[in-house]
């Protein structure tokens, strides 16, 4: 047993200060005093920390993803490391442009392994493009026969990357996803890639509007790309739908108009959006290219993990958003989004996942998942397999 004496708790909302003690891999009980003898449970003492869900970055291409510059510029796995100094105990794996020499087995066998060396680990199954490439052979029995899979993307739209998908490969496609969802008791969530396209939002306003969906099956991600998809967005949050924006960007994005994540928060709350509607995610290990209106590449970056992280320090730091409003979007919003019951919160019966942050500058001092710490005082304790 650990015990995390008298620290100053966010659950991500402000629960003053607490003694935490973690049995296993669950929480066991969270009040202002829990008497215990110190020789049953290890003692982390609270002082200058502040406790925090572990960070919930469901956007993660954590077997490499790109090759948009050629098989030179493909991007590497996901190091169990950097997500635990950016504070991340769980992570949802994906693919993205490049759906044949970045499988979904290799994704899934991944999984398993960041989940054998600490991490909670689940994925999406499918790609950017359409028809949608599969485990098993179609998006409703994955959700059905695979556990690790939790919903379907990230399918792209309004890019010059996408496979450009009709209304109705779309509309079939989420159906699948909401249908698998609902049979298997899972989110069933279809992740969509939105890019620089004059189309935006559209498609998913036009399937919410014709077929029986609910807003919540679609998880539009990189909101924030440009100012005018940043607008739609706080549209289709307004309307009750999940927007995503993608804290791994790059100089050459906000020279683009693309929106710093903690910026957009703030302005999506003056904005009379519902601080639960919106999530942050890294888009880690993923390529960021820079390309010209004509499609050509311009350059090539990599998403960092840790990214997720930095933009939440930012939204209360810079952005003077508050504490439990910029939590929530990397904590318990995406658990919500994505079904994930047991995690993005601090509660008694939940999973033992959790950050110590310092007070003065919210960095990493500690992290614990399921019951065990994987960084300590900032220093990693555990290392990926070929981690040196």
């Amino acid at each position: 047993m650990i015990l995390i004496h008298d620290v100053e708790a966010f659950t991500p909302d402000p629960a003053g200060q607490m003694d935490i003690l973690l049995a296993g891999k669950r929480i066991e009980r969270m009040a202002p005093r829990i008497p215990i003898s110190r020789d049953l449970a290890e003692v982390i003492p609270g002082d200058g920390l502040l406790a925090v869900p572990g960070l919930v970055d469901g956007h993660v291409h954590i077997a490499g993803g790109g090759g948009e510059g050629g098989y030179g510029s493909r991007t590497p796995e996901l190091a169990l490391s950097d997500a635990i100094r950016g504070g991340v105990t769980t992570v949802v794996g994906c693919l993205g442009t490049d759906g044949v020499t970045r499988s979904l087995s290799v994704l899934l066998a991944k999984a398993y392994a960041l989940e054998e060396e600490g991490l909670s680990t689940f994925i999406l199954t499918g790609s950017y493009g359409v028809p949608l490439v599969t485990l098993t052979g179609s998006l409703e029995r994955d959700l059905l026969l695979v556990e690790k899979v939790i919903g379907a993307g990230e399918i792209a739209i309004s890019d010059h990357r996408s496979s450009q998908p009709t209304f109705e490969e779309l509309a079939r496609i989420a159906a699948d996803a909401h249908r698998g969802g609902i049979l298997s008791g899972k989110a069933g969530v279809l992740n969509v890639h939105l890019g620089n396209g004059p189309a935006g939002l559209s498609l998913l306003m036009r399937l919410v509007e014709e077929t029986e969906l609910p807003v919540t099956q679609f998880l539009p991600t990189h909101v924030n790309r440009n100012a005018r998809l940043f607008e739609s967005g706080i549209a289709w949050a307004k309307r009750g739908g999940w927007v995503d924006l993608t804290t791994s960007n790059v100089p050459a994005f906000f020279a683009s108009g693309s929106v710093k994540p903690s910026a957009g928060l703030k302005r999506m709350l003056e904005a009379g959006v519902d601080p639960s509607r919106i999530t942050f995610t890294s888009d880690g290990q993923g390529s960021l290219p820079d390309y010209d209106e004509a499609g050509r590449l311009l350059g090539l970056d990599v998403g960092r993990v840790d990214s997720l992280l930095a933009e939440v320090r930012d939204s209360v730091l810079v952005e003077g958003v508050p504490m439990a409003a910029a939590l929530g979007v990397a904590t318990r919003n995406p658990a919500r989004a994505l079904g994930l019951r047991r995690k993005g919160v601090l509660a008694e019966g939940v999973d033992a996942d959790l950050v110590l942050l310092r007070k003065e500058d919210l960095s990493v001092d500690t992290v614990i998942a399921r019951g065990r710490v994987l960084m300590r005082a900032g220093r990693v304790e555990v290392k990926g397999t070929f981690e040196s």
